[in-house]
């Protein structure tokens, strides 16, 4: 997926809620100034942008604590509209570890990263052991629950990777939720994906940011 050896540090978008995995493809809207100066500085490097989330209750402003693992983006599409805002295509490429925040002189906030734990994210693969029928069970009765509009039959010609993951970024779970999904490997994002689903559909969401027992 990517040809350019990873840069040691990343410019940083935190986003409460905001959910992008390897392979998978996230538009957005930029228009606050920092996240402009994000935009820009990233353009002229490798066009990556580190997603990552705020602790939960933190929220967006300011400068929150965020979590330790996220997900960069590379910068596929840009189109900038004549009100000065930035519509960005990102298309996930590995996840990362943060291991420092680097100071600098700039509006967004920038880390040096560790991509190492991640190494598997940069090769395309497929899930093993995963229960698709369950999954495309529960599905239904998920999307009307929660207002979802999606074409069921699309699914089932989905690759069984790009399908879990495309679920996991649009489903409507909650901010500790999206950040189970993402540091759990594909096939335990799989099974954890097919619970959240179906604890969805019985009222609950999952404690902390681990999987549910």
């Amino acid at each position: 997926m990517s040809e350019a050896p990873l840069p040691a540090s990343l410019p940083l978008f935190p986003l409460t809620g905001a959910l992008l995995l390897p392979g998978a493809r996230l538009p957005l809207n930029i228009f606050e100034p920092r996240y402009l100066a994000m935009t820009r500085a990233a353009l002229g490097e490798a066009r990556l942008i580190g997603m990552i989330q705020p602790l939960d209750g933190k929220g967006d402003a300011g400068d929150p604590l965020l979590h330790r693992i996220g997900c960069a983006g590379k910068i596929v599409e840009f189109r900038e509209t004549e009100d000065g805002r930035f519509l960005i295509t990102l298309a996930g490429l590995s996840r990362f570890a943060v291991t420092a925040e680097t100071v600098t002189a700039d509006l967004y906030r920038r880390a040096d990263v560790d991509w190492s734990p991640f190494h598997g994210d940069l090769v395309e693969s497929e899930i093993g052991e995963f229960d698709r029928a369950r999954l495309l069970k529960s599905l239904g009765p998920f999307f009307t629950r929660h207002g979802v509009k999606a074409e069921l039959g699309a699914a089932l010609a989905m690759p069984a990777l790009r399908l879990v993951n495309a679920l996991a970024m649009m489903a409507p779970f909650a901010p500790r939720e999206k950040q189970a999904l993402l540091e759990a490997e594909p096939v335990e994002r799989a099974r954890l994906l097919i619970q959240l689903i179906e604890m969805s559909l019985l009222g609950g969401e999952i404690q902390g940011a681990g999987a549910p027992n």
